[in-house]
């Protein structure tokens, strides 16, 4: 435990010291010259479905605006060049029916990201079935050409507790072309039992890892169970606002 607390410690410092950390694949600008520029696009696509009952539900959502309000995800925000992100939120379930419930947000600092937390708490649940991953990945995907913003990053954060199914386009169909348009795909998944896959990791996260995540340094992080789900979401935002490598911060951690 405190080697894995060492590594997010130096995690921290890293990106309180970066400026502008340059991907391998950076974005050339979207939109006109006036738009504002942002260090990453970032749209969280999140697990609506009936497995996630509506108490399971709302403290999903308390999660992520706990993490997004995070004095941690606040300072990498604030180490990039551009000191920005544009932030969006889009449920997943149905097959066809991902739904965006919260639009684009710029995030500066404290007060915009409390807007953004505002705007997420007070939005309804769209109604789901389950469980089209693909499609969310989809819907995702198309909203960056409405970001008001110019991206250096495009990413999509997929959060779930089930593999893939019954989507209009299997999510590795939707990740492969969202990945020729140069987006990341990163995923959070929600382990619910001890299941171990082929490699020896939660089964989930080697779904995940198979069929969801794409593009340069993609990864998945487990929470271990809802409730640590905010941590989760905290480390990995962190990981992709300030577009370090995430491997070594893991695969160390995984083996505490």
């Amino acid at each position: 435990m405190m080697r894995k607390c060492r590594i997010l410690a130096s995690v921290f410092i890293v990106v309180a010291t970066a400026i502008g950390t340059t991907s391998s694949n950076s974005m050339p600008a979207m939109g006109d010259e006036n738009v504002p520029p942002v260090d990453v696009a970032l749209v969280l696509v999140v697990d609506a479905s009936p497995s996630i009952v509506a108490e399971e539900f709302q403290l999903q959502k308390e999660g992520i605006a706990e993490a997004i309000t995070d004095p941690t995800v606040l300072s990498a925000i604030r180490a990039g060049r551009q000191q920005r992100i544009a932030l969006a939120y889009v449920e997943w379930g149905s097959p066809g029916a991902a739904m965006t419930m919260v639009d684009w947000h710029m995030i500066d600092g404290l007060e915009t990201a409390g807007e953004f937390t505002e705007a997420l708490l007070m939005a309804p649940r769209s109604r789901q079935s389950w469980n089209a991953i693909g499609d969310g990945i989809d819907r995702a995907a198309q909203m960056f050409a409405t970001c008001p913003c110019q991206p250096k990053r495009m990413v999509i954060d997929v959060s779930g507790d089930n593999p893939d199914a019954n989507g209009v386009r299997p999510s590795q169909i939707a990740r492969d072309d969202a990945v020729s348009q140069h987006i990341v795909i990163n995923a959070l998944a929600i382990i619910q039992d001890a299941r171990l896959g082929p490699n020896g990791r939660p089964w989930l996260v080697e779904v995940y890892e198979r069929e969801v995540i794409g593009g340069p340094a993609a990864f998945v992080v487990p929470a271990n169970t809802r409730d640590d789900f905010t941590r989760a979401l905290r480390d990995k935002l962190i990981l992709e606002i300030s577009g370090l490598n995430p491997d070594y911060v893991i695969q160390s951690a995984n083996r505490e």
